[in-house]
């Protein structure tokens, strides 16, 4: 992408989404290159490109339903980045309040940073055509479920099966901005603390009652505006990521296992919560390196191994761990909010993989604990084939694995009993979606 040659914020979010949208990208990969690519008098456009992408992906459904109905004929396909500024421009009209006038001229405008010329005209004539008919239009496109809830029908299927009561909610959330979350370093600083230290900076926040570690901001904000963040004092982490270290019950002296341990929110939270002998295994090298630059700005150490979970023989040194936390690959069903590409790029052929690639890293795993240790099973997922039918599958094959009931109490529940496990559900406390188990290796 040439992000830094176009400083139109409409043309560089077009070149983002045309790259996540049709050649297979993940938006987090995408606009974190473009936006590194800015220079630095275009750097006060971030969030707005950031709200646009963001946008559109989250509704891309309806919005391209819309697109559909207004267009002659379908755009080749050497033409998605069109076909994409297109939608930025109808999320303008639609979802933004920008002045229809300028969403039209800027969108058009931005032809030009693409080095379409052709296409003024014809993105002029739609938007313009949209407004003329815009609440026929928006009608005539929601005709079907997939429309109506901005999810790919199989996905709207899937979860109205697994959650008859709750499908609703969840998808609406889906659908919604997710917070911004903090993780206190408990090590360093108490919540209560920071939350002084955040009020003095005129950043509005409050504590959760469910983790301890957990601030909520009311507003985000950019990372390096957060007191004693580049200190390790504070991450950024949803609440219901940060229950994990929790549920370890962990002991200083430990040997902990961290698999499928990239990016490293939970690696960094074991570290800060005990002293223990902790080693982070992730499949991809890139990926690692980010836990690599938290360990550096958190002051903390770790053993990082490039390895596969499926196959530990090729990296584990023979010693057993007191404590396994896998941290599972999964449909990432529970942060569609903070992940809306999610909607485009899983198919529901994936979730058979997962659920198979799910049971052999359990199965492989299982065999690196010590006899009366822990794993810690997660997703954030909400799809009980890859959560609590995965595990009540496990462990009715496994004589000598034991189910332990996930501690909740009153004045701080979480989430609900989910077949072997507890789930919390998309929004639910302010939370994304995860799903935990905790099975003990019977002596």
């Amino acid at each position: 992408m040439q992000a830094h040659r176009n400083m139109n914020p409409r043309a560089v979010s077009a070149r983002i989404l045309d790259q996540v949208c049709f050649h297979g990208r993940s938006l987090s990969q995408a606009l974190s290159q473009a936006l590194d690519s800015l220079p630095d008098k275009a750097k006060k456009q971030k969030p707005l490109i950031q709200e646009i992408c963001y946008g559109v992906l989250r509704d891309y459904p309806r919005l391209s339903a819309i697109i559909e109905g207004l267009l002659k004929k379908p755009f080749k396909a050497k033409d998605g980045d069109i076909q994409s500024l297109l939608l930025v421009g109808l999320y303008q009209l639609i979802s933004m309040r920008v002045p229809d006038h300028a969403a039209v001229s800027e969108t058009v405008a931005a032809t030009k940073d693409l080095k379409k010329p052709w296409a003024r005209s014809l993105a002029n004539a739609v938007l313009r055509n949209f407004l003329r008919e815009k609440d026929q239009r928006i009608k005539q496109a929601e005709q079907t479920e997939e429309v109506c809830w901005s999810h790919p029908q199989w996905l709207v299927d899937e979860i109205r099966t697994a959650w008859p009561d709750q499908w609703e909610k969840i998808l609406t959330a889906n659908n919604q901005r997710p917070p911004m979350t903090l993780r206190v370093n408990l090590s360093k600083n108490s919540a209560e603390a920071y939350l002084a230290e955040l009020a003095a900076s005129d950043i509005p926040a409050e504590s959760s009652a469910i983790v301890a570690s957990a601030v909520q901001l009311t507003q985000p904000v950019d990372v390096d505006t957060l007191p004693g963040f580049t200190e390790g004092r504070v991450s950024v982490q949803d609440a219901a990521a940060q229950l994990a270290a929790e549920l370890l019950q962990l002991k200083s002296g430990q040997r902990v296992l961290d698999v499928c341990a990239a990016p490293g929110g939970k690696t960094m939270h074991i570290l800060e919560t005990a002293d223990v002998d902790l080693t982070a295994v992730d499949i991809e090298e890139g990926r690692l390196e980010k836990v690599k630059q938290n360990l550096q700005r958190l002051g903390q150490t770790a053993r990082l191994l490039v390895g596969d979970a499926k196959e530990p023989e090729t990296w584990w040194d023979g010693q057993r761990y007191d404590r396994i936390l896998l941290d599972a690959p999964c449909s990432a069903t529970g942060v569609i909010r903070r992940h809306p590409d999610i909607k485009i790029h899983r198919r529901a052929t994936d979730i058979i993989a997962l659920v198979e690639l799910q049971a052999q890293i359990l199965d492989a795993m299982w065999l690196l604990l010590k006899p009366g240790g822990m794993l810690l099973y997660a997703t954030c997922s909400v799809l009980p084939r890859e959560n609590s039918e995965q595990i009540t599958t496990f462990v009715k094959k496994s004589p000598d694995a034991t189910l332990v009931s996930i501690p909740v109490s009153n004045d701080a529940s979480w989430g609900r009993v989910s077949g072997a496990g507890r789930q919390i559900l998309p929004g639910e406390s302010g939370m994304d979606g995860f799903y935990y188990a905790c099975l003990k290796k019977q002596s």
